[in-house]
């Protein structure tokens, strides 16, 4: 089980953390992934982080946002600057292993002056 927390309201040029917390199972066998759903648009993968901790960005985000995780406590985070209105989406964390795939059920970020 996956579930997001730390999205809000925030102004352009602002700052979140997103949290994702998982159990029932070791987070370190997984690949994970933050993505993000605007209404009307398609889900697009926002950022992934790997196992090792090796990470990859979306062009739209490189620079503003900063994925990490922490193995041990079985948690992955999202940090993200420079906020602006386009950000604008429902955010969700993903976790693959192999042909698996869990999500969570996403947290509302919302950039808006």
């Amino acid at each position: 089980q996956l579930v997001e927390s730390g999205g809000g309201l925030v102004q352009p040029g602002g700052s979140l953390r997103l949290s994702c917390a998982a159990s029932g199972d070791e987070l370190r066998f997984y690949a994970m992934g933050w993505f993000r759903q605007a209404p009307g648009k398609e889900r697009e993968m926002v950022a992934t982080i790997r196992s090792g901790g090796q990470t990859n960005y979306a062009s739209s985000v490189q620079g503003r946002f900063f994925g990490s995780r922490d193995n041990a406590k079985n948690m992955v985070y999202l940090q993200m600057n420079s906020l602006q209105l386009q950000d604008t989406a429902v955010y969700f964390c993903n976790a693959r292993r192999g042909t698996t795939n869990y999500w969570g059920r996403g947290t509302q970020v919302t950039v808006s002056s």
